[in-house]
């Protein structure tokens, strides 16, 4: 089923990141910023980017949750064995900035766990894809799937996560929401390990960082929600990684009553950072 949906996935994120990009890169566009309930920011790349990818996936026999969505009760999710959870645009915040640290995520999602992900990062045109059976990859340069096979982009694609360990303990941490627990988890790390790097980033690259191999560890002590993460856990197990709930050996699980997920950290699984 995963490979299945997974170059249908690939094409919705890369025409929704065409859609960010047309805003993004327009010096004229004030991205027309609304506030939400929540008081997060909502531009109308977010909106442009939901209605790309509901237009690409409506032909799938899933149901999509989506951030800009409508959101149906839980007595009617509950249903869902199979679904898709999709952040149009992950890091409005940095997006508005302008620093080019925003994605766009797609996951499928089957009996609570995210089998399949996808996460493009427009501005740099890069790709990471990853599923149960399949493995996990990055893309860098890609432009269009067009007639390519997934075969095919697996081929061109490298392997995650890459050879090579770093020889330093490396924490990517979250470059808008940095709280104190988590300031205290990387003091408490570097009681552990000799020496400690610490990387900022924004958006869901910060699991992707994990996956790849270029960090050990993400923790995340602030609130997400599903959408926020369910691409990237999905590549983290494809890549061998795990993202838990924190203090705990349970992993995060979707399309529960309540959409928000509990504090967090993503890792190689069973590590001593746990």
């Amino acid at each position: 089923m995963e490979r299945q949906y997974m170059l249908k996935a690939i094409d919705a994120a890369l025409r929704a990141g065409e859609e960010i990009l047309s805003i993004y890169e327009d010096p004229a566009s004030d991205f027309q910023i609304e506030k939400k309930a929540d008081n997060s920011p909502l531009t109308i790349a977010d909106r442009k980017a939901h209605e790309t990818i509901c237009r690409w996936l409506s032909d799938t026999p899933f149901p999509l949750l989506s951030e800009e969505g409508k959101h149906l009760s839980y007595s009617e999710r509950r249903t869902w064995e199979t679904l898709w959870i999709v952040d149009p645009l992950d890091g409005t915040k940095e997006f508005i900035k302008r620093n080019g640290e925003f994605t766009v995520n797609i996951a499928l999602v089957h009996n609570s766990i995210p089998v399949m992900g996808v996460i493009y990062l427009p501005v740099k045109k890069e790709l990471y894809f990853g599923a149960e059976g399949v493995g996990a990859y990055k893309l860098s340069n890609i432009a269009a799937c067009g007639e390519s096979s997934l075969d095919e982009l697996i081929a061109a694609a490298t392997r995650l996560p890459e050879a090579g360990a770093h020889d330093k303990f490396v924490i990517v941490a979250s470059r808008s929401h940095l709280t104190p627990e988590t300031e205290a988890y990387i003091e408490e790390m570097k009681h552990r390990h000799a020496e400690v790097e610490l990387i900022s980033s924004g958006s869901s690259i910060k699991i992707c960082l994990v996956a790849e191999g270029k960090a050990d560890v993400y923790p995340r002590f602030a609130p997400t929600m599903e959408w926020d993460t369910a691409a990237g856990h999905a590549i983290a197990r494809a890549a061998g990684m795990e993202i838990y709930q924190a203090g705990k050996e349970e992993p995060l699980q979707y399309n529960k009553e309540d959409l928000l997920n509990p504090w967090f950290i993503v890792e190689t699984k069973h590590t001593e950072t746990k």
